[in-house]
């Protein structure tokens, strides 16, 4: 029968060897053992003079651990626990290891050897101790949580986009607290999450880990009411290791203020969008082709679609068969407009709204400026790394391209964003000529393109209902920066009944 290899770990701090102990009567101890065991000493660790606070980093250890894992050696001898480590969380993790290895831990002081049934115990005795210090970590931490929570300081993990942490207090993030304003108003714009993880990325920029934008991302911060100044903690707990998250119960939740960065009606307007989408488990499909597309309804509920007869396109319900013309249908929405478009305007309020969104975007603006800057430095030392060659052709394409990308990216996008910067100060400058502008809306509806007018419908129309003898249009609109100031919109709502079909 083959002989087993075992190692022997000799680690002797100064202190010790000034006490008497020397690393050979350890070593003679431990080989002394193995022969009586009959067992063969393939290798001895050496760690004299070695702290034994943190043992997991010296190269011995790490050579011991691969020769357990290569099966080189089976088990390894000690003089006592202590002189493998004295780091119990160590202890612990040199306990699993050997254990998943089917390796035996041979510690001569304690009588601890794992190749016999009574030394296995310390394997069962180990696993307890590592699960109740695991609990009472865990029952420390969570205990702790809501306290940290409600005093507003830090409770693990990176601070949303938008924030960071300067000591205790969680502060606004320049450089990303623009782009996190950004989200909320593509989301508001373009109702698709997809196309705005797309255009963030397409426009060059990036996470705070250099990683593109998805849709889980863009909905995990849209739906984060950190945003909006509300600092949520303790709501969610693991299910376990490599297992999904779930919410706690709401009256565990801890909320406490925080620095805003965008409005609360904007905030909800987008997560009122996201619910909409949620409950409806499918994407927003093709783009409408029909002014009205979508919000057009009959008095039983259902909706009605557009049906071509000749020329004449009609919405219908197929139920009811209820109908109407859509040319009419458009002219009396039209009409619509014209009592709810700027009845009441509020001039300073107008015009602090303008210099709030112009602000916001010099500050996006200056952002994605400096990311530019940033970028070039970074690609100017991967370039100078490269013509010293310190670093191969493979590492250099492998981390310039992707910089070298971002920056095409950005450099096409800074103009447009200037561009807004630009018609935000004349927009400004020129407030008393927006402003009849956008009172002469209703007499300029017919000039505008399709698109433009289809925005204006997706953003105050919440329903029309269409009956047998009167037609219900109902109108609302929540004022945000996201929208374009040309033509502001009075808030609240608007109902009016037409009679006629």
């Amino acid at each position: 029968m083959e002989k087993k290899s075992v190692g022997i770990w000799i680690r002797v701090s100064t202190e010790d060897q000034a006490k008497g102990e020397s690393p050979e009567h350890h070593e003679m101890r431990a080989r002394f053992y193995a022969e009586s065991k009959g067992w063969h000493v393939a290798v001895v660790y050496h760690l004299e003079a070695m702290s034994g606070k943190s043992v997991m980093g010296y190269p011995q250890t790490k050579k011991m651990l691969k020769d357990i894992r290569e099966q080189r050696i089976t088990g390894l001898i000690f003089s006592k626990l202590a002189r493998l480590a004295r780091n119990t969380k160590e202890l612990l993790e040199f306990a699993d290891i050997f254990n998943e290895e089917d390796a035996d831990l041979i510690s001569l002081q304690e009588a601890i050897d794992t190749s016999t049934p009574a030394g296995r115990l310390f394997y069962t005795m180990i696993a307890a101790m590592a699960q109740w210090e695991r609990e009472e970590i865990s029952d420390r931490v969570a205990a702790s949580v809501p306290i940290r929570a409600k005093l507003g300081k830090p409770i693990g993990g990176q601070a949303s986009l938008g924030y960071k942490w300067e000591g205790k207090e969680l502060v606004i993030d320049e450089q990303f607290a623009p782009v996190r304003k950004l989200i909320y108003e593509l989301f508001l714009k373009l109702k698709r999450k997809k196309t705005v993880a797309n255009v963030l990325n397409e426009q060059g920029y990036r996470t705070r880990n250099g990683s593109k934008y998805s849709d889980a991302t863009v909905v995990r911060l849209l739906r984060d009411p950190m945003a909006k100044g509300e600092r949520r903690a303790n709501y969610t707990k693991s299910l376990g290791e490599g297992k999904k998250w779930e919410y706690k119960p709401e009256s565990e939740w801890v909320i406490t203020a925080c620095p805003a960065l965008v409005s609360v009606e904007l905030w909800n307007e987008c997560n009122r969008l996201l619910d909409q989408l949620e409950s409806k488990r499918k994407s927003l499909g093709p783009q409408p082709k029909h002014l009205l597309a979508g919000y057009v309804q009959c008095t039983c509920s259902k909706k009605m679609y557009v049906f071509h007869k000749s020329t004449t396109a009609t919405y219908m319900c197929r139920t009811c068969k209820n109908r109407i013309m859509e040319s009419d249908l458009d002219e009396i929405f039209h009409a619509q407009l014209k009592t709810f478009l700027l009845t009441d305007i509020n001039m300073s309020e107008y015009l602090q709204k303008v210099q709030t969104e112009l602000e916001e975007k010099e500050k996006l603006a200056s952002s994605v400026q400096a990311e530019r800057e940033a970028i070039k430095k970074k690609m100017a030392r991967y370039l100078k790394l490269r013509i010293d060659e310190e670093v191969s052709k493979e590492v250099f394409a492998e981390e310039y391209k992707p910089l070298e990308e971002q920056l095409m990216q950005i450099d096409k996008q800074l103009p447009e964003l200037y561009a807004d910067v630009d018609f935000l100060k004349i927009q400004f400058n020129s407030s008393n000529v927006v402003l009849e502008d956008a009172k002469d809306l209703y007499t300029h509806w017919n000039d505008l393109a399709f698109e433009e007018k289809r925005n204006i419908v997706e953003t105050i129309t919440d329903a029309i209902t269409i009956g047998k003898e009167d037609i219900s249009i109902k109108l609302s609109y929540v004022p945000s920066q996201a929208q374009s100031p040309t033509f502001p919109l009075n808030g609240g709502t608007s109902q009016r009944n037409y009679r006629g079909s």
